[in-house]
């Protein structure tokens, strides 16, 4: 069928500890918008933090896609806290001892892994429910392009895109960033999602890597360089391009609330920096004629974006659900956090509780149906199989 759109799309998923369950509600709703016989529309995954877990889980399924988005969507709605970090009195405590003991006498601790969470039972639960077998079998079969994982080098600085794909694909290298290929594993997930201070980091080869969104300057570069020609960022800022009323401060503002900041720094900035900064060059690109361009050797070209976020605060919605957070770990965050104003913005990072991930999720497919003409436009291709399969069956 001639006219169809076969430019490859890339799936941005970005970090965000339990926000990244709205991530899952939008996918659902874009399966639910493609036709039922439409393949894997992503050619290419790329995630960082939480968003790399959904996305190598996503990969693991790219071959039969629906299954996978049911996955997912089971996986996050049976979450509790104790899943994904210990919860109980002697893990939280031990935890906060190795980190006081390292700070205070580091050179006799230096091995120790210091953070203020233990998330061994998030190895546990990932080791189970995703099949990293799958993804290399998905692209020797065609189903999928290529998948990156994004992790942050402690040593080097580093913002390393760890990438499993078509053989043609090369390493790349740019101020701070580079691209290594790899077999994705348990140890990248992990490292990927290391929140700083909050999760202990991982060594993969000779570095230890926290979380990918720390120092990801350019997001969106990992799937451009693996070969997206067409971009899909799902986010988790339910604040994007929006200025915050001021309000009125009552006092010094509490832990929680330095480190919700910090990691909006980290897991929100970048990204809607980046989007931005896409946007301004599609734009600069779109008025230089195509004649002059290949004539001075430009090689330049717009790179078609959907940008999909949250229509709510998330602070809020995790505001609303405070009490499923764990007792023990309401006391190590310094008792804060019971509002949205006082320190629900760590709340919404740490909050794996089903309640809490239930309702990001029916935000984010509510989300995704608000946006069924921008998305079947993007993905132009799977609705014109849509067309063809009508067509015979006429």
């Amino acid at each position: 069928m001639t006219g169809i759109d076969n430019k490859k799309i890339g799936l941005i998923l970005s970090g965000g500890g339990a926000r990244a369950a709205y991530q899952v509600g939008v996918l659902k709703a874009i399966h639910k918008i493609l036709p039922k016989e439409a393949k894997n529309p992503y050619d290419i995954i790329a995630g960082t933090s939480a968003g790399a877990i959904n996305g190598v889980a996503l990969a693991s399924y790219a071959e039969n896609h629906r299954i996978g988005i049911r996955h997912l969507e089971r996986i996050w709605t049976s979450f509790s806290p104790e899943l994904i970090y210990r919860t109980d009195f002697k893990g939280v405590v031990s935890a906060l001892a190795r980190l006081t003991r390292t700070t205070l006498i580091g050179r006799k601790y230096k091995h120790d892994r210091v953070s203020l969470l233990d998330n061994s039972p998030l190895r546990t639960l990932l080791s189970k429910v995703i099949h990293f077998d799958n993804i290399q079998k998905a692209i020797d079969n065609g189903a999928l392009h290529a998948m990156c994982v994004t992790g942050s080098g402690l040593d080097s600085g580093e913002s390393v895109s760890f990438f499993q794909g078509h053989y043609s694909i090369v390493n790349w290298q740019r101020h701070r960033r580079i691209g290594y290929r790899s077999r994705i594993g348990i140890d990248h997930l992990m490292a990927s999602s290391a929140i700083p201070m909050i999760f202990p980091s991982v060594k993969i080869n000779q570095e230890y890597y926290a979380d990918g969104a720390v120092r990801q300057l350019a997001p969106i570069s990992p799937a451009l360089h693996l070969g997206a020609e067409k971009i899909l960022v799902i986010g988790v800022s339910g604040e994007a391009h929006k200025r915050k009323e001021k309000v009125q401060i009552t006092g010094y503002p509490t832990p929680a609330k330095v480190m919700g900041h910090m990691l909006n720094a980290a897991f929100l900035d970048s990204m809607e920096t980046d989007v931005e900064r896409l946007q301004r060059i599609n734009r600069t690109v779109d008025r230089i004629p195509e004649s002059v361009r290949k004539k001075h050797g430009m090689e330049l070209k717009p790179i078609e974006l959907l940008e999909i976020n949250p229509s709510e605060s998330m602070d809020e919605i995790a505001g609303r659900h405070v009490q499923e957070l764990p007792r023990v770990i309401r006391l190590a965050l310094g008792g804060s956090g019971n509002t949205s104003r006082n320190g629900s913005g760590i709340l919404s990072y740490l909050l794996f509780s089903s309640g809490f991930c239930k309702d990001l999720i029916a935000l984010g497919y509510k989300d995704g149906l608000a946006r069924q003409d921008e998305i079947e436009r993007f993905f132009s291709n799977h609705m014109a199989e849509k067309g063809t399969a009508n067509e015979k069956s006429a």
